[in-house]
């Protein structure tokens, strides 16, 4: 006899026909699929700088200076990491005070390089910060942090913002002495957390993090906080937010898809 036809079972190569046969679904787009983990950047991304201006204010007599305290901070510690000579972010900053001071033609007081130093460990958080964790904690994504500041300092920061219970882990690139945007810390997150560095999402206010996410192999979201952008060449993260309230939301509705 004819052996038994099943209508459930159905050839998932199979092409549509007119009497309406089983197809196989499109397979999902990787845009689609939420992140099984939600990687933040900590310093600008969750972190408000900001607090700092009254120190440079009081240090160099232009509180406008702290960004470019800032982007000589991160020239430091990424000429390092090309050159092979490792430099601590902690250490960075040190350094890009003094080369500032220098710039300005002053001599900044010790006092005032270790109040600025030292403020890094207790900055205010954003005010979107702790509504968007609570909204991604409820949406199932593991959750962690990603820093390039030494691990106690990033714990130091999280708990005086009040929102360390919010993350799973905390992770600092000082761990694998290699500073974002090397790759080393983005496959770090993956491999500690038992993903793969496709089911990453990182969240950062930096082009040049979300570059190195990108090149990592990961996804990413980018926070366009004042005076943010991307770079327009490069690769480009698939979600683009004004505020993280906003990336949270656009990341839970793909755990509901």
């Amino acid at each position: 006899g004819a052996q038994a036809k099943h209508p459930e079972s159905w050839n998932p190569t199979a092409s549509s026909t007119p009497c309406g046969e089983r197809m196989s679904p499109a397979p999902r787009s990787p845009i689609d699929i939420a992140p099984r983990v939600v990687a933040f950047d900590v310093n600008e991304t969750l972190l408000d700088l900001r607090a700092l201006d009254p120190h440079f204010a009081r240090a160099f007599g232009d509180a406008a200076l702290r960004p470019q305290w800032f982007a000589q901070m991160l020239q430091l510690a990424f000429t390092g990491g090309l050159t092979g000579v490792y430099v601590d972010f902690t250490a960075a900053q040190r350094r890009a005070l003094r080369m500032l001071a220098q710039r300005r033609g002053i001599t900044i007081a010790e006092d005032d390089a270790m109040a600025i130093t030292e403020q890094m460990s207790t900055l205010p958080p954003h005010a979107d910060a702790p509504p968007a964790l609570d909204k991604l904690a409820r949406a199932g994504p593991t959750v962690v942090a990603l820093t390039n500041s030494p691990k106690r300092v990033a714990e130091a920061q999280l708990r005086h913002a009040a929102i360390r219970d919010r993350f799973a882990h905390v992770f600092s690139a000082d761990e694998v002495h290699r500073l974002k945007p090397a790759p080393e810390p983005y496959h770090m997150v993956a491999e500690r957390t038992g993903v793969t560095s496709g089911e990453v999402m990182l969240v950062a206010a930096h082009a040049w993090d979300i570059a190195g996410a990108l090149a990592a192999g990961c996804r990413a979201a980018f926070v366009a906080r004042p005076g943010a952008v991307l770079d327009p060449e490069g690769a480009q993260p698939e979600i683009v937010g004004s505020g993280l309230d906003e990336i949270a939301e656009r990341i839970v509705v793909l755990a509901r898809s």
